[in-house]
């Protein structure tokens, strides 16, 4: 159940003491990484500091982060306990997303972190997550068309529930690249009092040297070096005002110990396939984000060979033609799967296999089909004979990420 709002998460906080600040981050791609590379520079600060973030990918709980371990699992389980407890007796009727949102606050509070990093789940206005009254500094990444059916079928109305997340007196930094958008989050920012407004854009990341003294910038790719950027101007932000001593620059290195899987992630299947080479796990589920993996692919591995072999699966409601046009290349294979069930998401399902095969076959591309297309681990054998060493891909779905990731547990593989 998706119903966006409020009022139910703050019914379930109402009698919840949050004394922790939030740095809170909206957008349609790349919130997750800020919000990692945050975290790892907080950490470093020796700030006690939570993160949450969603979708989970192993397990419910490991959404949720404090000083950049996941939180044990019976600190989440009694917490989720109280928070569904709450939601019966009092009539909530919170959705599953609330419910996890209130846990993940819970839990901030009783491990007494300073700051919380949260990621919003889907739009920012009516967001669970926005319930923070006073946040440190809002964040807004790039925006992309995604969720229309919630949050508008433009890129205006999308960033205007994104810039929902403002609040009076707080900094907001801004990915400058949503060029056509400034005007929206300007306007919003004038109505609700929010600033200063600081916007990150080419220009400015290449110019600032204390980021580009700790990294080359051969080391990120070119979306990479923004939302390093983002998270950089967030933290300073936030120091301002709790850490004044702390000097920002100083914590950059840590950026180089963030994990955020399923994010061109190279990972070895060798245990389960035999075969040698990495492959590339992508999460990569929208437009946008696609765009940025087929530049990757194309300008990373098509060098040595002209054919690239898929393992795709997408979300059921996804247009699946679009998202395989901007991957795939006649002479291509795909191999087409289904994920799982997703814990705690009933309503997320996975596209058909056939539609995409029949996508694949329209554009050019040898349509590799499964006797069960959930079954994960026959897809890498199939796809690993396909490829003879050449490149692998599997992309579509995080929810594919999460089925991959704990295959790669269940088969003793570290991802």
């Amino acid at each position: 159940m998706i119903e966006l709002g409020l009022a139910r998460i703050g019914r379930l906080l109402q009698y919840t003491n949050l004394p922790w600040r939030a740095i809170h981050v909206a957008g349609t791609n790349g919130k997750g990484s800020v919000c990692a590379y945050v975290s790892a520079m907080l950490h470093a600060g020796n700030i006690s500091c939570g993160r949450f973030n969603s979708p989970h990918l192993i397990d419910r709980w490991d959404c949720i982060t404090i000083n950049e371990k996941t939180v044990d699992e019976s600190i989440f389980r009694k917490a989720e306990a109280e928070v569904k407890a709450r939601d019966t007796r009092d009539g909530v009727g919170a959705s599953e997303f609330e419910l996890l949102t209130a846990t993940a606050f819970e839990i901030f509070a009783s491990e007494k972190v300073t700051i919380g990093v949260v990621e919003a789940g889907m739009g920012g206005r009516l967001d669970a997550t926005n319930i923070v009254e006073d946040p440190l500094v809002s964040v807004i990444t790039k925006i992309g068309i995604d969720h229309e059916a919630f949050l508008g079928n433009t890129l205006e109305e999308i960033a205007a529930e994104k810039a929902g997340i403002m609040k009076p007196g707080v900094p907001c930094v801004i990915d400058g690249t949503n060029v056509a958008l400034l005007k929206v989050f300007e306007e919003k920012a004038v109505v609700v009092e929010a600033g200063p407004i600081i916007q990150v854009s080419p220009s400015t990341r290449r110019g600032d040297d204390e980021i580009w003294k700790a990294f080359q910038m051969s080391e990120f790719e070119p979306h990479q070096q923004v939302n390093l950027h983002l998270a950089y101007e967030a933290v300073k932000q936030a120091l301002v005002r709790v850490h004044s001593s702390i000097k920002p620059s100083q914590l950059l290195p840590a950026i180089k110990k963030a994990s955020w899987p399923g994010r061109l992630q190279k990972l070895s299947i060798q245990r389960i396939t035999g075969r040698t080479e990495d492959i590339l796990l992508d999460g990569a589920h929208n437009l946008q984000s696609v765009e940025v993996l087929s530049l990757y692919v194309n300008g990373k591995l098509r060098q040595k060979t002209l054919s690239v072999t898929w393992i795709v699966a997408i979300s059921k409601g996804k247009d699946s033609h679009r998202i395989l046009q901007l991957l795939v290349q006649p002479g291509d294979t795909v191999v087409a799967v289904e994920f799982g069930p997703v814990d705690g998401m009933p309503w997320v399902q996975p596209g058909a296999a056939k539609d995409i095969l029949d996508s694949a076959h329209n554009l050019g591309a040898l349509a590799c089909r499964l006797e069960n297309p959930a079954n994960i681990e026959d897809a890498l054998q199939q796809a690993s004979a396909i490829a003879q060493g050449g490149p692998l891909v599997m992309a579509g779905s995080l929810y594919l990420v999460s089925d991959v990731l704990r295959l790669m547990r269940r088969s003793g593989v570290s991802s």
